[in-house]
This record gives structure tokens, sequence and C-alpha cells, in this order.
């Protein structure tokens, strides 16, 4: 029986001609040198777009070098935590790579949390700097933390001179009914105006010592979905080997050539690492602030977009738009899938309607952002591909530390230098998280899944969405993907409901197409699911909804369910 050890690496042979098996980069490189090197590179071309107007790569090392300059004279040294409350937009670029250049760690934090949301993050990092977008400055104002500077930045900061009379009409969604924080904010002791200090800076900030090994560049917070969020400490190593892993495997993409569209959050793992990608290859990246599905079609067109990387749910949603079709998608060089599982429904009808694939990837915070993804032109349906470049995986026996054979299912464990070195403050969940199998450190994903005999991978669900029903187990996913296929259910999330008799019972929580609502009942989904899986694997309960709670990168929340169940 073949086993799913990681030595093996079953997966090489499945790499398209080109990709190695393991990347080879400088140790002592960090994340400054990859952006000076590619802003040096290519200086006199654009580097983002911004809502039409249009900034080169020398224009935005410049601006990087200038705030750089002001935080080293506002006192932040190497290691210092910077909390960064940003929308999508060249600030956010701006402000995340000056922080790098001066040793500083920055937090990311949603721009969707609450008060006590960003409270939790602000000082669980110890941070005592601040930048953000002033329109969520009052979510940070309610926190009552003190900050020893705060540097606000407006929406309007880089739109082109005649938007910025609009000014915030650019965002055309929940940001829109927020205000600016009152003039009077910046009479306080140590807030400023970021287009204030990048006015008045020199770009030649001193030279920062950095070890990429040791010094932690970034530190993004886990979703919460078992307890309190978890800082997690990605080193400039960690970041840069990621980098390298991803331009790797995604030959398709050559440097200086592509477009990419930057509407996934920045703050969030999939989004930044795209972003990065983007400027260290020196591609043009065209931001957008608010994802209106009408402006994301338009800016395809208008800037000849050959990079798409969408989350499923925004497939789900392109591919029955009626304005999809303006779109060459033929011409594109790589659609990716990430930051959540790709139903194969949404797969297939995306191909039907389009002629193209949708390359799926997976990653996580802890990782970075990418440890699989599927090889361009060999896509497998519902499939997050196979182990990038020098990234080891393996399934291991859920319950105890061995390794299972090729198509068992048990928990995807991940190795590599993209791997985060632990838990800020938290030893305890970072030894939880460790496995050692033949002198390898593995990282326990908290997915379950399997592998096949040519090194793809496949997720069936979390490790906490595992449903039991009289010692049974039963994948919340398998049973969401046959409600999904009813020609009357829109959406569809599954959860574990305790029972003290059976262990657990099938919840099912359901959205019905409009034209289905009121017509369809509990006793005729069940019905349906009869002849598609097995008797125990049926819902017990289900609960038609209006809505299904999403997490802020559009993920269905089984969290928020089970809570409401509770």
């Amino acid at each position: 029986m073949t086993t799913n050890n990681s030595n093996g690496r079953a997966w090489l042979k499945s790499y398209n001609p080109g990709v190695p098996a393991d990347v080879e980069f400088p140790e002592g490189e960090s994340i400054t040198d990859l952006f000076d090197k590619a802003t040096k590179q290519w200086a006199n071309k654009t580097a983002l777009v911004f809502y039409g107007n249009k900034i080169t790569f020398a224009e935005l090392r410049d601006k990087v070098d200038r705030l750089a300059t002001a935080l080293i004279n506002m006192g932040i040294k190497k290691g210092d935590r910077i909390a960064m409350l940003l929308l999508n937009s060249p600030e956010f670029v701006i402000c995340m790579f000056a922080a790098f250049k001066v040793g500083a760690v920055q937090t990311h934090i949603s721009p969707v949390y609450v008060s006590d949301e960003i409270k939790h993050q602000i000082l669980d990092s110890g941070a005592e700097f601040l930048i953000c977008q002033d329109i969520l400055y009052e979510g940070v104002e309610k926190t009552g933390i003190k900050f020893k500077y705060t540097i606000l930045t407006n929406i309007s900061e880089s739109l082109p001179r005649l938007k910025k009379m609009v000014g915030t009409t650019v965002l055309r969604g929940v940001y829109q009914k927020m205000a600016a924080p009152s003039p009077e904010i910046f009479a306080k002791e140590g807030v400023h105006k970021l287009q204030d200090i990048l006015g008045k800076s020199k770009p030649n900030p001193p030279a920062v010592k950095i070890y990429p090994k040791e010094d932690v560049a970034s530190l993004p917070y886990t979703g919460g979905t078992t307890g309190a969020p978890k800082g997690v400490m990605l080193t400039h190593y960690n970041i840069v080997a990621n980098f390298h892993q991803n331009k790797a495997a995604l030959q398709e993409l050559k440097p200086g050539e592509e477009t990419f569209i930057g509407f996934m959050p920045f703050y969030h793992a999939s989004g930044l690492s795209a972003l990065m990608l983007s400027i260290f290859q020196g591609f043009n990246c065209v931001i957008v602030t608010n994802p209106d599905i009408d402006d994301i079609i338009q800016y395809l067109v208008q800037y000849k977009v050959t990079y798409f990387l969408g989350a499923p749910t925004m497939y789900e949603i392109l591919k029955d738009h009626e304005k999809t079709d303006r779109v060459n998608w033929k011409k594109m060089k790589l659609i990716e899938s990430g930051a959540d599982s790709l139903h194969e429904d949404t797969a297939r009808d995306w191909e039907e309607r389009t002629g193209t694939k949708i390359t799926e990837g997976y990653g996580m915070t802890e990782v970075v952002a990418l440890a699989h993804i599927n090889p361009h032109g060999k896509e497998k349906y519902s499939s997050i591909g196979i182990p990038a470049p020098s990234t080891y995986a393996a399934i291991l026996d859920p319950d105890e530390d061995k390794y299972l054979p090729v198509g068992e299912t048990g928990e995807l464990v991940i190795s590599g230098p993209q791997v985060t070195i632990g838990y800020w403050q938290n030893k305890e969940a970072t030894k939880t998280c460790e496995a050692f199998m033949d002198g390898i450190r593995y990282w326990r994903t908290g997915d379950l899944g399997r592998m096949d005999e040519d090194g793809y991978f496949y997720i069936y669900d979390r490790k906490r969405d595992l449903i039991k029903y009289k010692g049974l187990r039963i994948f919340a996913r398998e049973v969401e993907e046959v409600l999904k296929n009813h020609p009357s259910i829109k959406e569809a999330g599954v959860v574990g409901v305790r029972d003290p008799v059976v262990g657990q019972n099938v919840k099912a929580v359901i959205v019905l197409e409009s034209d289905a609502r009121g017509r369809i009942t509990e006793h005729e989904i069940q019905e349906y699911c009869k002849d598609k899986m097995a008797h125990y694997k049926i819902p017990k309960i289900i609960d038609f909804v209006g809505e299904i709670p999403k997490t802020d990168i559009g993920k269905v929340s089984r969290r928020e369910i089970r809570t409401e169940e509770d």
C-alpha cells in the first residue's frame, strides 16, 4: 500500500515543464530588497492604477521612502508594531512597504471589524502606532486606546484631480455611509495627515539591518473561528520565500508584462500575496477599493487584465452576470481562485460560460498565502492542486501522528520555508499546531483531505466542522455540495448540532431562489437527498433563511451558524 509520505513527493511528476522541485533564493534577502530591486528595474513603468490615476514604480518608491524617513523621525524602531486599518488603495501599498523598510511589524486589521475586534488585535499585538483610513477611524476611537502616533489618510489622496471633487463617492458600498473625522482631530498631539507627511519628508531613510529568518515583518490575525483571533508571526524570510514559490509555480506570468486587478482585500492573505507578486514582478496593478461587479468588468476590458484572482463567491456571481461576456477571458494568462473552497459546479459552470478553466490554489495565513496550486492547464475539479515548489505536504491520521495511505482522508499538514515561526505570544497554541515526522516540522492546517496517486490534494472540511453521528463521520461540505445542486437552492450552510443520543445531528441553513420561497418544504429537501447520500448524512434540521452569515471575505461562516444554534 502506498503511504502518503512527504519524502516521496508524488506530486513532482505532475509539475509543468520548467517548474522546479525547489526554489533557490538568497537567504539574506528581505522584503525591502525585493521592493527596491523592482522599483529600480521598472522605474518608469506604471505600478499602480487607481480609478484612472497612474503611479509609476519610481513615484511609488519616492512616496515609500518619504514615509519611511518620517516614521524613523517619529521614533519608530525596528520591531515596533504598527496597526494598519486601510482600504485597498495606493496608500495601503505605500504604508506597507514603508513599514517593512524601517523594520517595523505591521498588523493589518479588517476594515469590516467592529470596535471590540479592533481593540483585541491592537492590544494583543501591542501596537503603539496607527495608520488608518479616516472614514474607519471612528471604530478605533471607540476602543479608547491611545497611540504614540496616528496617521490618517483619505481615499481621495490618490484619485485623479477630477475625481477628488467627488471624493468617497467611488465607494459605492458600506463605506459611503461612513464619515471622515472632524478636522479638530488633527489638533490632537500625535495625529497627522499622511499627505502632509509625504509632502514634508525627504526620500532618504537610513538603512535598517534586517535579519530575514529572525525578524518578524507581518502579524496578521486568524479569523477567530475556534476562539480569540491569534497573531501569526511571519518573518521576512517567510514572505520572500513564498514570493519565490509563487513566481516559480506561476510561470505563465512574465515579469514586467502582466496587468493584475486588485479587488481582493489587501489585508487578507490571498489579496496581499497577489499584490506583492504584482509589485515584485513589475506588473501593472489596477486597484479597486470597493469590488463593484460593473466596475471590475469595466476595468478588465479597459486595462486588458491578464491576471485575475477572485474568491469563489466572485466566480459564482460572474458566471451568471449579464456583462460577463464583455470580457475575453480566453486572452487571460491566469484565472485563479483562492481564499475558500471552489465548488465543482461553480468551476464547471464557469468553464461552460467562458471557455476557460479556473486554477484553484490553497493557502492559509500561517503559510503566508500559497501552499498548493493546480498546475496551469492540468487542473482537476475539486482539487486544491499540488504542493508549490519547496513545499512538503502529507495526510496524517486525525487522531494520531501517522501517515495515511494515498486516497484516505485525514488532516493536511504542510512544511516549507513559508510556514510561520509560530503564534504571537502563544507558545501553547504554536506547539499544538506542530507535528514532527521524519525530522520534518509540519504545520497542522486543521483541514481534512486526501491525496491522489498524482499528488493532487483534495480538501473536504475543517477538522472542527466534521460532524459525528453515532460515531460516523460526515463532511459538512459534502452535504452542502449536494444541496447546492438542487435547482431551487441558492446557498446552503451545514453544521453539526449537539444531540445527547446520537452525538450530532446535521443541520442545514438554506437560502432558496426567489421563485421557490414558500413553495419548497423541509420534507421535499430531505426526499431530494435520499438517493444522493447515505441516510445519516441527510439534514435532520432545515432552516430557510433570507441570508447566510459570511465572513468578511465571503466564506460561509459556520461559526456564526453554530452560535445562532447555541
